[in-house]
């Protein structure tokens, strides 16, 4: 079990990149491992407070559904307002973490998740990032280059990586 498995999520000391980094990887492994997706962990901290306000993981709602936009879904629920107004409800500064980088392009034709976390604003001021996506689906990922454009800061996140890479591409065929 992975140490942040083992803690309540909310335990966690502010500023423990990796034990969040490691709690977004436990939510990983429970996407379901498809050949067609990378399996991504994430959730949203809200940082002066230390306290998740969401978690996701890949297909965990409905449709073709990634980590991020899983968890802002849920906050749009949470808070009853639609995706597209959460940056008028969500606390001052909240983190987003996630195992692999947000996607710039969704070959499904939804929404690109870096496009849902520009869509909040300046209430994401850090996104924190394990590994960057693997060129499989979508080679050049803009994601990292956009947000930092917005002046949201994108910061990676070490010691995870092997282990990621490993989850998330779990379903896929292995090359020889």
């Amino acid at each position: 079990m992975t140490r942040a498995a083992s803690l309540h999520p909310n335990s966690i000391e502010a500023g423990d990149h990796e034990a969040y980094m490691r709690l977004a990887l436990s939510l990983a492994t429970k996407s379901p491992p498809k050949p067609t997706n990378y399996r991504v962990g994430a959730l949203v901290l809200d940082v002066a407070k230390n306290e998740i306000l969401a978690t996701g993981y890949t297909l965990e709602l409905p449709g073709n559904t990634h980590a991020e936009q899983c968890c802002f879904e849920k906050l749009a629920e949470q808070y009853s307002v639609t995706p597209e107004l959460l940056s008028q409800v969500l606390p001052d500064e909240v983190a987003l973490y996630t195992t692999v980088e947000p996607c710039s392009e969704r070959l499904s034709g939804n929404l690109p998740c870096v496009d849902r976390i520009l869509a909040i604003g300046k209430r994401i001021r850090t996104v924190y990032v394990g590994v960057q996506e693997p060129a499989k689906f979508v080679s050049e990922n803009s994601s990292s280059q956009k947000l930092k454009a917005a002046g949201i800061d994108v910061v990676h996140v070490g010691g995870t990586e092997k282990e990621i890479l490993e989850i998330a591409t779990a379903g896929h065929e292995r090359s020889a």
